[in-house]
C-alpha cells in the first residue's frame, strides 16, 4: 500500500498524469501483527464477479462452478485442447456483459462516459503498478467495482513478487485484461484511453525509478520480512542477503528499465515506453496465456 501511495504522489505531480486523473484506488490498512490487523470499510463496492454472474443469471447464460469443473483441461493437456475448450466452450457460454452493468449503473449519458472513464484510466493504473509489483492472483473477487464512480479498487496484495508463477497452475498474464475488462472499455478496446493511460503511468514510474526502488530495497534486509530461502538448511543470518529476495527486487529493476523476463530468458535491450506496454497488453489478452490459467481465476469472465 506504501508503494501504491508513493505512485499516487508522483502521478499528481506529473501535469499529463494530474490532467488524466490518473491514481490507483487507496484504503487504509493497519497491521497489529502477523496474523490481524484492521482494514477500512470502503462503501458502494461491488465485485467484478458477482457482477458478471448475476448478468448472466438474468440472462441464461453462463455455467455453474461444477459445470465449469467438468469442461475444464487438465494441468498437462495439450495446449490445442485447452484453447478448443476455452474459445468453443467457456467463452461461447461468458460473452463480454460488464458494459451492460455501466449502462444500467449509470443510465445518464454524461454519468456512464464518466463512469467509463474513470474504470479504464483506474485499470491502467493499477495493472501497470501490479506489473512492476508482480502482483498476482487477479481473481474476480479482488478486483471491486465503486457503483459511484466506475472506477476500480484491487483488494488483497498478499500474492506479490510473480509468486503466482509458483502455483500449481502458474499464473501466465502480467494483469487481468479478460474480455469482459476489454469490452467495458467501449469499441476500441485497449486502444485509446486504456492504452494511452499505460503509457502515462509508465512513464511516470520509470522516470522516478530510484524513489521506487528505494522503497522496496529495504525490505531485502529487514529481519522481519520472511522471505523463502534457496537452501531451508541454512541457518539465518540477518546480515546476510537472501539471494532469491534480491532477486526479486531486481526483476522490479528490471521491469522499470523495459527488460522483459521470463522463465527462460532475459531480453538484452531494454523496450520503449509504447514498446513495453504493447507487449503486456498483448501477453495480458492473449488467448494461449488465458487457456492455461487456473480456472478458478475465471478467464474467460
Amino acid at each position: 500500500m506504501e508503494f501504491n501511495d508513493i505512485v499516487n504522489h508522483l502521478l499528481l505531480r506529473d501535469a499529463e498524469a494530474r490532467q488524466r486523473r490518473l491514481n490507483i484506488r487507496l484504503y487504509s490498512v493497519a497491521p497489529l501483527n502477523e496474523e490481524c490487523g484492521l482494514i477500512e470499510w470502503v462503501n458502494d463496492l461491488v465485485g467484478l464477479r458477482p457482477v458478471l454472474m448475476n448478468i448472466y443469471r438474468q440472462k441464461g447464460l453462463g455455467m455453474r462452478p461444477r459445470e465449469v469443473k467438468e469442461v475444464c483441461c487438465n494441468l498437462r493437456d495439450p495446449l490445442a485442447k485447452k484453447k478448443e475448450i476455452f474459445n468453443n466452450v467457456l467463452l461461447k457460454l461468458h460473452p463480454p456483459v460488464l458494459g451492460e452493468w455501466f449502462r444500467k449503473t449509470f443510465p445518464d449519458a454524461q454519468t456512464w462516459l464518466t463512469a467509463r472513464t474513470g474504470y479504464i484510466r483506474t485499470t491502467a493504473v493499477i495493472s501497470i503498478t501490479g506489473y512492476m509489483l508482480g502482483l498476482g492472483d487477479r481473481h474476480g473477487e479482488n478486483i471491486l467495482l465503486d457503483s459511484t464512480c466506475g472506477d476500480v479498487v484491487h483488494v488483497d496484495f498478499n500474492c506479490l513478487f510473480n509468486k503466482g508463477e509458483s502455483f500449481e497452475w502458474p499464473e501466465r498474464v502480467p494483469f487481468r485484461l479478460t474480455q469482459n475488462m476489454i469490452a467495458a472499455m467501449g469499441p476500441l478496446g485497449v486502444e485509446g484511453v486504456f492504452r494511452k493511460a499505460c503509457e502515462f503511468t509508465l512513464r511516470v514510474l520509470r522516470t522516478n525509478t530510484a524513489t521506487l526502488m528505494s522503497i522496496v530495497t529495504p525490505f531485502v534486509y529487514d529481519p522481519l520480512v520472511s522471505w523463502p530461502r534457496n537452501n531451508p538448511s541454512v541457518a539465518h543470518n540477518s546480515e546476510r542477503v537472501n539471494e532469491q529476495a534480491f532477486e526479486y527486487i531486481k526483476n522490479i529493476e528490471f521491469r522499470l528499465q523495459g527488460k522483459v523476463k521470463t522463465k527462460s530468458r532475459t531480453m538484452s535491450q531494454c523496450l520503449s515506453i509504447e514498446g513495453q506496454v504493447n507487449y503486456l497488453i498483448n501477453e495480458a489478452k492473449s488467448v494461449d496465456n488465458l487457456c492455461q490459467m487456473y480456472i478458478g481465476w475465471g478467464p474467460y469472465l
